[in-house]
C-alpha cells in the first residue's frame, strides 16, 4: 500500500514545468558579468578572460560524461546514445571535436592556445566549482547525473543570442572562431531532448522528481559561480576568487 503522506508523482507536463521554472530562474544568463557580456560592454581582456576559464570547465564534459557511461550499467541503447557526447568534446581523431573549436575561439579572441591549454591561469574558483560538478556525477545516480545536463535546455536560445551580440559588438573576434556556438546550437537541442526524455521516463516517484530538480539547480550555481569569479576577479577586482559556494541565489 502507498503512504499517504508521500505526495503524488506529479504529471509530465507539471513536471516540465517544474524544471523548467528552476533552471531558468538560476540559469547564468542572468548573472551581471553575462548581461555586461551581451551588452557589448566588456572590455577585450575580460572577455579573454571568460574565454580561458571556461575552457576549463568544457574539459570536465567528457569526464563527466564517461563517469555518466559507467553508471549505466546493462543500458546498451542509453551509452550508444551518451557517448556522442564525449565524441562532440573530443572529437573521433585528433584536431576534431568541441575542445579543438575552443581553442580555436581563444585563438579568435587573441589568446595563446598553449596557455588555454595549460590551464594554468584558471582562477582557482572556477577550477573548484568544475571539478565539484564532477565529483557531483560521481556521486549521484544515473538519474540525478544525467538530470544536471537539463541546463542544455535553455542553451539553444543563449547560444543563438551569444552569436549575434558577438557579431555586433566585438568585431575584432575573428568570426570564424565563433564555430563552436554555430556547432552547438543544433547538438544541444537534440541533446536536452534525450536527457529529458530520460529524466521523464524514469522520473517515476516525486521523490525522483525533487532529486532531478535539485540536481538541476545544483548544476545552474556551478555556472553561476563560474561568472562570480570572473566578476570578482575582473570586474570588481577583488582577487583571489577562489572561494566556492553552493548558496549564491537570493
Amino acid at each position: 500500500m502507498r503512504d499517504y503522506d508521500e505526495p503524488v508523482s506529479l504529471s509530465e507536463r507539471a513536471f516540465v514545468e517544474w524544471l523548467t521554472r528552476e533552471g531558468q530562474c538560476g540559469y547564468h544568463d542572468h548573472h551581471p558579468f553575462h548581461q555586461l557580456m551581451h551588452a557589448g560592454k566588456l572590455t577585450k581582456f575580460q572577455l579573454q578572460q571568460w574565454v580561458l576559464n571556461r575552457y576549463y570547465y568544457q574539459t570536465r564534459l567528457p569526464i563527466k560524461d564517461a563517469l555518466i557511461l559507467a553508471k549505466s550499467g546493462s543500458d546498451v541503447s542509453f551509452r550508444r546514445h551518451w557517448i556522442e557526447r564525449i565524441h562532440q568534446q573530443d572529437g573521433k581523431q585528433e584536431g576534431e571535436g568541441g575542445l579543438n573549436l575552443w581553442l580555436q575561439l581563444a585563438e579568435g579572441v587573441g589568446l595563446n592556445v598553449e596557455e588555454v591549454k595549460s590551464c594554468q591561469g584558471v582562477l582557482s574558483g572556477v577550477r573548484m566549482a568544475c571539478d565539484h560538478y564532477v565529483e557531483l556525477v560521481r556521486e549521484m545516480s544515473l538519474l540525478e547525473a544525467v538530470a544536471l545536463s537539463l541546463t542544455e535546455l535553455f542553451a539553444p536560445d543563449l547560444l543563438s543570442k551569444r552569436i549575434a551580440v558577438w557579431e555586433e559588438h566585438y568585431p575584432w573576434v575573428d568570426q570564424k572562431s565563433l564555430m563552436y556556438f554555430k556547432t552547438r546550437i543544433p547538438r544541444a537541442s537534440l541533446d536536452c531532448k534525450e536527457a529529458l526524455s530520460f529524466v521523464l521516463t524514469h522520473a517515476t516517484t516525486y521523490d525522483l522528481q525533487e532529486r532531478c530538480v535539485k540536481a538541476l539547480i545544483a548544476k545552474t550555481q556551478i555556472l553561476w559561480h563560474l561568472l562570480d569569479c570572473l566578476s570578482l576577479a575582473y570586474i570588481h577586482q577583488e582577487l583571489p576568487a577562489n572561494v566556492y559556494s553552493l548558496d549564491h541565489r537570493v
